[in-house]
């Protein structure tokens, strides 16, 4: 149903954006961010949700950090601070367009805030993982997604997508799933988010 912001493995697409070295010791969080962003990951092959990656000006930022797991994925190279460029677009296309977007990565007021207003722009419906996606500071966190939220994406969390997409214990693949939350989501600093809604 569309609208509400029903999870659904059809027509979905996981963009993982700019999880790159450089940025590592400047990230707010980054080391949870990242472990939530490849349990999605891990997730989405089980799933059969294609993953897209990116990576900002990856000769000065590095590439992108082994323990995201995409070692075996094409990061497409950016200086945008959107995800859609032209590959990214071409990728999508070949994907059959697809109409769900999940989205983690790095910095939430720059490239996911831009890549969100794009696919917005393009009719797309996109889902911030909210404990998947930092900055360098947490006020540029919090109000980009408060913005974010105010232009019509959905936030949710990691745990939320994984058993939004399953959807029922008898999902041929919600042992697989299960598996990925045994150990309960990192705790990345967003209460403070929420106590002023």
């Amino acid at each position: 149903m569309a609208g509400i912001g029903r999870l659904s493995t059809k027509g979905a697409v996981l963009l993982l954006c700019d999880m790159q070295e450089k940025f590592r010791p400047n990230i707010f969080q980054f080391t949870n961010i990242v472990s939530n962003a490849a349990r999605l990951l891990q997730a989405a092959r089980v799933l059969g949700i294609p993953p897209i990656v990116t990576e900002q000006y990856p000769k000065g930022l590095g590439s992108t950090v082994p323990e995201l797991g995409a070692g075996d994925l094409t990061a497409h190279a950016k200086t945008k601070f959107t995800m859609m460029i032209e590959p990214v677009e071409k990728e999508l296309k070949a994907l059959g367009d697809p109409k769900i977007a999940i989205l983690c990565g790095i910095e939430t007021q720059a490239c996911i805030a831009c890549t969100t207003f794009d696919l917005l722009e393009k009719g797309m419906e996109v889902h911030i993982v909210a404990d998947a996606v930092s900055s360098r500071s947490q006020t540029d966190r919090l109000f980009a997604l408060s913005r974010l939220r105010q232009s019509g994406a959905f936030l949710t969390t990691t745990e939320a997508v994984l058993l939004q997409l399953v959807q029922d214990a008898k999902h041929p693949n919600f042992r697989e799933i299960q598996k990925l939350l045994v150990q309960p989501s990192p705790d990345t600093a967003l209460l403070a988010f929420f106590s002023s809604l």
